[in-house]
Formats: structure tokens, sequence, C-alpha cells
């Protein structure tokens, strides 16, 4: 009895530490906790978290393009070495078309399989080795975002891939400096390299691209989210007012007929009877003629419109014998006797202006060149 009592009050004693303990963090701030600390790093995984090693071998393969086998061919080495350091082997087959990671016995990390396997990935979407074995750090991730299936028309895909990448590569070099992420457009596929948080974002943008949003808009929040970042008072505040609200202007390009029926509006009444021949025929008296008679209404029906008809053609035939209108006839304003024109002095003028067009010489010229040749004569004999 003694011994249950006595554990009953440690029991009771635990229980009240263990609540004093809980209580304690309500005192901090809860934004705080849900803050990292500036500079925080986590501890690399080093051999001495997981010092008896692994206990099965695993393996990931994945095939590469004919285009991409100079380049695996060349780099292969390189990239061997860079595993051989976390103790995975790696296997390139080129008649198969296949790269191969997998562990050995010294392997000590669990997790260093997985990012070899995005590293042999990455190598086989076109991208470089020099940046494919930055995915070996652990403050490193990828993403492969498949864009071939967003879009079913081929000429409408390629525009909006291109639209991704900009003029010159503008808009992808913006996209990368925004979310410290590295990206490459190759194909059907969108490969990225970066943190996390930067390659969420990349994949948003990707994918709303591809459903006819442009860049440019998400890009602008990007930038203002940058800016409001750096003031910790705002951290822990909503930045949707700050953010802008882009409209969505949906233009139905469908055709309209030319001709639109209108409804006309509902009544519960049926429409009325239309009126029978014989009921026409009633209301106009015909009903009540004879056979003669009503042929010989038909007859004279039919004589009037063929005189319309007649005088219609007989009209437009004389259309091409009608004369057109002619323009009044301008008379000529009467010479002025203030402003009288002197012939005499315009003649000489003409006169001048020939000689001068055509390069002859006057005469008193003439007689000039005609005396210094006779002298030069003389002067010779």
């Amino acid at each position: 009895m003694a011994s249950s009592s006595s554990y009953a009050s440690a029991t009771a004693a635990g229980k009240s530490e263990f609540r004093r303990q809980k209580r304690k963090p309500e005192n901090q701030d809860e934004s705080e906790l849900l803050t990292v600390p500036d500079g925080w790093k986590e501890p690399t995984f080093s051999k001495e978290d997981n010092p008896r090693g692994l206990l099965e071998e695993s393996s990931f393969a994945t095939l590469f393009p004919k285009y991409r086998e100079a380049y695996l061919k060349e780099c292969w080495p390189l990239v061997q070495k860079a595993l051989n350091e976390h103790h995975i082997n790696a296997t390139l087959d080129l008649i198969e078309g296949s790269m191969t990671v997998c562990t050995t016995k010294k392997t000590f990390d669990p997790y260093i399989i997985v990012r070899a396997r995005d590293l042999i990935k990455l190598l086989a979407r076109s991208v470089s080795f020099e940046q494919a074995v930055r995915i070996l750090q652990d403050d490193a991730a990828c993403d492969i975002i498949k864009i071939g299936s967003l879009v079913r028309n081929k000429e409408r895909f390629v525009k909006r891939r291109q639209r991704l990448i900009g003029p010159k590569g503008s808009t992808l070099k913006a996209l990368e400096l925004l979310t410290n992420c590295y990206i490459m457009v190759q194909g059907n596929t969108v490969s990225a390299i970066g943190p996390f948080s930067g390659l969420k974002e990349v994949r948003k943008v990707v994918l709303d691209t591809m459903k006819n949003i442009h860049p440019i808009y998400n890009i602008k929040t990007l930038m203002i989210k940058r800016e409001l970042a750096k003031d910790s008072e705002l951290r822990s505040q909503s930045w949707e007012r700050f953010l802008p609200q882009f409209k969505h202007k949906n233009v139905n390009k469908r055709k309209e007929p030319k001709k639109k029926t209108v409804k006309k509006e509902y009544t519960p009444f049926p429409p009325p009877q239309p009126e029978s021949q014989i009921d026409k025929e009633l209301a106009s008296g015909e009903y009540f003629l004879k056979a003669n008679q009503k042929k010989r209404q038909k007859m004279e029906a039919i004589k009037v419109k063929q005189a319309e008809a007649l005088s219609k053609r007989q009209e437009e035939r004389n259309k091409a014998f009608v004369p057109p209108k002619e323009k009044p006839v301008v008379k000529p304003k009467e010479a002025s006797t203030e402003t009288k024109i002197d012939v005499a002095s315009i003649k000489e003028k003409v006169k001048k202006a020939k000689v001068k067009k055509l390069g002859a010489l006057t005469a008193d010229e003439l007689k000039l060149k005609m005396e210094a040749d006779e002298k030069k004569k003389k002067r010779k004999k």
C-alpha cells in the first residue's frame, strides 16, 4: 500500500512539472516561433549520425536522348567523381541510352540516392553539369515541370513557351534573379534548381504562362513581395493590400451572325389561326364570282404586271441616250486697262534665255573673237 501511494505522489509531481514546462512557451511571441532566424542553417548530415550505414542497396535509372550522348560521354568522369565523394556508384550505358546510380556499403546518407537520381534526370534534360551538381548540396532542390500536355495546339504551345523565355532570354533572366533559381527550358519540360520557396514561384509562373497569363504580371508581383520581405514589421501581416489585382479579359472571338433573331415575349395564349384561302376570297368577294369572271380578273392582273415591267425596261434602255450634264462655261475675265503687257521686253528676255541655254555667243562677243583671231594669224606670218 505504501509503495502504491508513493508511486501516485511521484506521478502527480511529474504531471505538475510537465504542465509548468508546457506553459513556458505561451509567453513567447507567435511571430518569433514562426520565423526562421537570419543566418540559421541546418547542420549537415555526417557519418556520425548514421555510423552503421544502410541495410540494402537501392538504385535509380533514367534514359537520355541521342543528342545528349556526346556531352554525357565528355563530362561523365566529373559526374563519377562528384558522386564518389558521397559513396554513390554511377554507370553510363551508351548502348541502351541510360544512366544508373546506386548506393554502396559505405553510403551513410539515406537521402543522397534521391539527390543522385535528380542529378541524372537534370543531365538528361539538357542541364549543364556545373548547374546540375548543385543538387547534391543540402540547401538546393530541383523541380522538372512537364508542359507538353498543357496546350493541345502545337503552334500555340511554341508561342507560349517562347513568351516564357522572352526576347533574348530577358524574361527568364528576370525570373531567375527574383527566385534565386536556375531555369532551363528544353522541349516539353522546364527544369529548375534552387531553394524550395523559389521553386514554388517558378512552378506557378510556368503553369500560368501555359494558361495564357503573361509572365510579366507574376514578375511584377514577385518584385513587390521582394521589397515587402525586407520590412520586418510587415512579415507577420497580410500583403494582399500591396499586391496588384489584374483583371482577366477573356475576349470572345466567336463570329456573330448577320441576321440576329430577336426572341418574342412569352405569352400564355396561342397565336391567332391564319386565314385560309376561302376566308381571303370571302373577304375580297372573289368567292361569289363565276369561273370566267375570275379568269378575266387574273388576265387583267397579269397584263398590268407586264405593262409595269415593260415600262421599267424601257426606262433603263433610255438611260443610255440621256446626255450627261455639262459643266457651266466660265467666261474669261477681261484684261484690265491698268496693267498693260510690254510684248517687246518679253521677247528680248526669251531670246536671252535661249542663248544662255544653247551656249551661243552674242553679236558683240562674235566680233571681238573674230578680231582676236585675225591678230593671231598676222603675228604667225
